[in-house]
């Protein structure tokens, strides 16, 4: 213990001398960000194909790691129109990055005017790509992504009657998609070629997204019209395409719940299809992948049985927020599926993400505060010290095993 309270003290010394120099570092970091995004977006001009796939892939990981509303929003059009080059000309990995590099723009921008105007000038070559069945089935499935992140984000802020209709005519399209993989008319699923269960599973996805955002009414010709459908679909070979369709079923039936006592008429049959996925034991599919869809499977079957859900606690900084329902989960994982390691970043310090979470503005910690959190490099340091302090210990208890032997 003493060890550990004397490296301790020297930590804490050097540790308060890094503290001070946090917020310089970051800003910093921020400009150097900035100044290589700068160089990026340059090359989105650029005639080599190769070169602008790199700076689509550094612009991705740029605008997920950080916030940079003030830098995109003087040059929202020249990205605008180089993303939509890309699309339009682009082979099928330059239209799959450019797609996802929408949906972080978007995200960026937020839900005011300024993100409303590329959203614009994008929507309509994201949708034409999605539903073009000689496209990139990659291409596509970014499509289909980006279009329920961005309807997500300009639907969230402001809700009018001409984006309500634009947003059921993506719908259309999504469900155009999808529905490839329903039961043909004697009940029995068709086959699909090599990837499209890829496809399929992000137009569902994107699809029961759009739907946390529709009426009353829209929910319940959903549910009338869908959901024996996907009842089907369990039935499906492909793993991940089962649980997209479990997931999306739990997210109907809370929709559907929130707005009346509903209940599907062939409510047993789903369950007994629910019990055997949820037991799944069959040999002929991966180990891990039998893990997975048992877990998912289990809490699909409580929210319909009991209405239970496990609630999941996400971390960021001094805050968290609380996964508490099928909705808040499919919104979660959307923002986090293109943010990827960036969410928690976005979930501190970006005013859309805040928002749409019930969060506030971003927290400005006064000294106080500051003064009570223990910094990243006293924290190693102080584990550092007590690793040291333990090997010690159990490296004498070692020796005394050995002398008894």
């Amino acid at each position: 213990a003493s060890d550990v309270l004397s490296h301790y003290s020297s930590a804490s010394e050097s540790a308060s001398v890094i503290e001070e120099g946090e917020v310089a570092d970051e800003q910093t970091a921020q400009e150097e960000t900035e100044d290589k995004l700068k160089q990026c977006i340059d090359n989105l001009m650029e005639k080599s194909a190769k070169t602008r796939l790199a700076a689509l892939e550094s612009l991705r990981l740029g605008f997920s790691s950080r916030v940079l509303y003030e830098f995109l929003l003087e040059r929202r059009f020249t990205v605008s129109d180089c993303l939509e080059r890309s699309l339009r000309k682009g082979g099928g990995e330059e239209q799959a990055a450019a797609a996802t590099v929408c949906a972080l723009l978007c995200m960026q921008l937020g839900g005011g005017i300024e993100g409303e105007e590329g959203f614009k000038m994008l929507r309509p070559i994201l949708s034409s790509i999605l539903i073009d069945s000689c496209a990139s089935l990659s291409a596509r499935q970014s499509c289909a992504r980006a279009l329920g992140m961005c309807y997500l984000v300009k639907l969230s802020s402001v809700f009018s009657s001409c984006l309500f209709q634009d947003l059921l005519k993506s719908l259309g399209h999504l469900e155009s998609v999808f529905m490839g993989a329903y039961p043909l008319g004697d009940g029995t699923l068709p086959s699909v070629k090599a990837g499209a269960p890829a496809l399929h599973s992000a137009a569902l996805q994107s699809w029961a997204l759009l739907c946390t955002l529709c009426p009353a009414s829209r929910i319940n010709t959903i549910l009338n019209i869908h959901l024996p459908h996907l009842h089907a679909c369990l039935e499906s070979s492909e793993v991940n395409f089962r649980i997209a369709v479990g997931e999306t079923i739990a997210l109907l039936y809370e929709l559907g719940r929130d707005i009346d006592q509903f209940e599907y008429e062939d409510c047993d049959a789903l369950c007994d299809s629910l019990k055997s996925l949820a037991t799944d034991g069959n040999k002929h599919r991966a180990k891990n992948d039998r893990r997975k869809q048992r877990s998912i499977f289990r809490e699909v079957l409580h929210y319909i049985e009991n209405e239970d859900f496990t609630e999941e606690k996400i971390q960021f900084g001094i805050e968290a927020i609380y996964i508490d329902g099928w909705m808040r989960r499919k919104i979660y994982d959307a923002f986090k599926e293109v943010l990827e390691s960036g969410v928690r970043h976005h979930l501190q310090f970006n005013p859309l993400l805040r928002d749409i979470f019930g969060l506030g503005p971003p927290l400005i910690l006064d000294a106080s505060v500051k003064a009570s959190r223990i910094s990243r490099t006293e924290r190693h340091l102080f584990n550092s010290a007590a690793f040291k302090a333990r090997t010690k210990l159990r490296n004498k208890v070692r020796d005394k095993r050995a002398d008894v032997m």
